[in-house]
């Protein structure tokens, strides 16, 4: 296909609209020029690559899957310095691969995405940014991830606050913590990761805590220099090492599916935190009253060891308001505060998940009010009513147990085999069945029952219903399996042109 790298008009035909610059929309840029496609554009709104990685950049940030897992299996790196990477690793990795797959001419930075319809009679889609920007395509990847849209809490008076308030996903840098009284709501991924590294530096921290997450020790471990030179020099061996953290890690999905093996490692965490935790009644606020795994569990080394400081304190008291400067909890207690960061995640509502703009398919399908009660997708990457979308970290496709990018590049794989199911069919779209859509969506919750992921507790996971429409019930090998090859069968190939042609001589005849 003729290359469409560069594009300088405001209004833009391609074959593939991506939208995102993160992991998964690097992914789809990459395997679509292996597969000789290079009619294509990156619509990112930031002003550079990286996706999570590019906005969350608070102290401490890291990832909590191993360095050699967190890493595409096609573009290795043998010189990861740690066990688990800090952000700034992740990122130079991500601008790396950038460089060496020659992608940054595809991607058109500050242009966040704000509608997107489907024609049924051309079978394109029509994609228009907040810049201006106006992209026609036969194919739309959402590589936008679940969670993007920081959840900044309705909390009372928050906006009279005096003082300095921030997320941990928009991050001032600027702004000096030194000798600063700070209250951060939160006790989230984020906030295990920045409060242990502010905490020496502020004269009190004062994390408010509504539950209690499973915090486990982390790997802190470097790479020697003589590892990562054996890993450069043999290849098989970071191959093998990766299949080791693989497997190590699909062991996980036990504790999970076994509520047995759940209180058991639920019984060791709760030994872990005594010993980390020097004040009895402290370690009993910061234990869980959930099962282990529930919620997402979490690693570090200096989250319980940071409550042992004189300068921090545990607020589990709910908020009542926020005044000037301070913050009032419902017991009455007044915390002065000269600085608020909200460790408080992301929006997480189904009728935003994976986007947060208009957008409609099929006449009938607008996705807000489709997903008004729940999320769905085949397999997390295609919607029924919305032909050829396709959707990274779907609905019911995230993990707690390995590598989002394991799944990224099976969902990759799936999506080019529908676009080139799509040309040998001669067909200008394809539409997912929507019983094959229902049947998948039906197993998948099927899977989830007597899991410790339904086992009681609330979490990002669950929309009110208390339904789970973010996690892949099982394996990663399992998700492989099932997405390796695209059963045709599941899908609906139409001919636009045809439809309108024979609209048109039914006009003529009469």
């Amino acid at each position: 296909m003729t290359s469409k790298a560069k594009i300088p008009a405001k209004t833009v035909s391609v074959d593939v609209a991506i939208v995102g610059a993160g992991f998964g929309g690097l992914c789809m840029a990459i395997k679509l020029r292996e597969a000789g496609n290079e009619d294509f554009v990156i619509l990112e709104k930031a002003a550079q690559v990286g996706g999570a990685w590019y906005f969350n950049r608070y102290p401490g940030a890291a990832c909590d899957v191993q360095s050699h897992l967190y890493s595409f299996s096609f573009a290795a790196k043998a010189d990861w310095t740690k066990r688990y990477a800090p952000r700034d690793e992740i990122e130079n990795y991500i601008l790396d691969t950038v460089e060496q797959y020659q992608l940054r001419p595809f991607i058109q930075f500050n242009q966040e995405v704000n509608e997107a319809h489907f024609d049924e009679t051309t079978g394109r889609w029509t994609v228009r940014t907040a810049a201006g920007m106006t992209i026609d395509c036969r194919h739309f990847v959402l590589a936008s991830g679940p969670l993007h849209v920081p959840n900044v809490p309705n909390i009372k008076g928050l906006k009279r606050f005096k003082g300095k308030v921030m997320h941990s996903a928009e991050w001032d840098h600027g702004y000096d913590l030194v000798g600063k009284k700070v209250v951060s709501i939160g006790t989230g991924g984020s906030a295990i990761q920045y409060c242990p590294e502010i905490a020496p530096k502020v004269k009190k921290l004062s994390v408010f805590q509504r539950s209690a997450a499973w915090v486990i020790p982390r790997d802190e471990r470097g790479y020697w220099g003589i590892q990562r030179r054996l890993f450069k020099r043999f290849p098989t061996l970071r191959k093998l090492h990766r299949a080791r953290l693989y497997w190590g890690n699909e062991s996980r999905v036990a504790p999970a599916s076994s509520p047995k093996a759940a209180r058991l490692l639920g019984a060791l965490c709760k030994q872990f935190i005594r010993l980390q935790v020097k004040d009895k009644r402290l370690a009993k606020a910061l234990t869980p009253d959930y099962t282990f795994g529930c919620k997402r569990v979490l690693i570090s080394n200096k989250w319980f060891p940071m409550f042992n400081r004189d300068n921090v304190e545990l607020v589990t008291a709910g908020i009542r308001e926020v005044k000037a400067n301070s913050v009032v909890t419902e017991d009455g207690v007044e915390h002065d505060a000269d600085c608020i960061i909200l460790g408080t995640g992301f929006v997480v509502d189904p009728r935003i998940y994976m986007k947060d703009f208009p957008l409609t398919g099929l006449p009938g399908h607008d996705l807000n009010k489709d997903w008004a009660e729940s999320a769905e997708a085949h397999y997390g990457i295609t919607v029924s009513g919305y032909p050829n979308l396709y959707m990274l970290v779907g609905p019911n496709t995230g993990l707690g147990h390995n590598s989002i990018l394991f799944m990224i590049e099976c969902q990759v794989r799936y999506a080019l085999q529908c676009m080139a199911l799509l040309r040998e069919e001669g067909a200008d779209y394809l539409d997912v069945k929507p019983k094959a859509q229902q049947a998948f969506n039906a197993n998948v919750q099927r899977r989830l029952q007597g899991t410790t992921w339904t086992s009681g507790c609330t979490s990002w996971y669950q929309q009110d219903d208390g339904k789970n429409f973010a996690l892949w019930p099982g394996s990663t090998l399992r998700y492989w399996l099932e997405t390796r090859n695209v059963q045709s069968t599941d899908y609906e190939f139409v001919c636009a042109n045809a439809d309108a042609e024979a609209e048109a001589e039914v006009e003529v005849e009469a």
